[in-house]
């Protein structure tokens, strides 16, 4: 069943365990994720990259994963990650998207309070949830900016957003060395506010970290480059083991989702508590 994020986030924060978010760029990665959510019977979020609305290939995207949401026996949220603008979030609001996130962490305090407020109108029309960022979740080598206690809390008052992604140490991809996530700083955040809180930058932070941040308030997890990376490497091994034999793309591929379907399942139990 399709859902927002305020139909299910909630209950995690309080239940001390969080829901994952995966990143899908076709109908196998979201096969997947789906599979392993039904598995584990857990709610999942299945997210789509911002690049794949802004190429166009994120509306059909959008009608298969809400076609598999509607007949799953799960809450299953169909979120825009990472939005880079307002039309862009309107797009994905039009295709049918439950959730959107405007990513303006880059931008000045002042127009990301005002930016968040456009989306978040725009998304109650829609009756979609809106997740928004606070300090700054690098990709590769940029800088963390760890999200300020007295900031992010106003944000938080000024914009009311369902879930409020926060900078606590994590980054976007792989790391070269191992995080230290702020539990101090998670923990302070989530005594002031009542929303979900959302860790972006899930791959690779080693899981007893996970563990504790969830403990302290931490509701959402965003996981796509180890996913995906599992997903290629899986692909490679089959396409290795195939040779210049022929075959059809969902018979080539249909061994590769069952693997990866089983590395979700696994994700999601161990983010729920399992």
């Amino acid at each position: 069943m399709l859902v927002t994020l305020r139909e299910i986030l909630p209950a995690a924060r309080r239940e001390h365990r969080a829901i994952g978010g995966f990143n899908i760029g076709n109908y196998e990665t979201a096969l997947a994720v789906l599979r392993g959510a039904v598995a584990a019977n857990q709610p999942v979020i299945v997210q789509i990259y911002a690049r794949l609305v802004a190429n166009g290939h994120g509306e059909p995207l959008a009608a298969m994963v809400r076609q598999m949401a509607e007949a799953a026996p799960i809450p299953v949220v169909l979120h825009l990650d990472h939005g880079a603008d307002l039309a862009q979030v309107e797009r994905a609001l039009k295709a049918g998207f439950t959730s959107v996130m405007l990513d303006n962490s880059q931008e000045s305090y002042a127009d990301n309070v005002a930016a968040t407020k456009r989306v978040v109108e725009l998304a109650r029309q829609y009756g979609a949830s809106v997740e928004s960022e606070i300090g700054h979740v690098p990709f590769g080598d940029d800088a963390i900016a760890k999200s300020q206690e007295d900031e992010t809390v106003r944000f938080y008052e000024e914009t009311k957003v369902d879930a409020l992604a926060v900078s606590i140490g994590t980054a976007h991809g792989f790391y070269k060395q191992a995080p230290k996530l702020n539990y101090e700083l998670c923990s302070a955040l989530a005594a002031k506010i009542p929303a979900p809180l959302v860790l972006h930058g899930g791959s690779g932070t080693p899981r007893d970290q996970v563990r504790e941040v969830i403990r302290r308030g931490i509701a959402k997890i965003n996981v796509a480059t180890e996913f995906q990376y599992d997903y290629q490497q899986k692909l490679r091994a089959r396409l290795n083991e195939v040779g210049d034999a022929f075959k059809a793309a969902d018979l080539l591929e249909a061994p590769v989702v069952e693997t990866s379907t089983a590395f979700i399942k696994e994700m999601i139990e161990f983010f729920a508590g399992k």
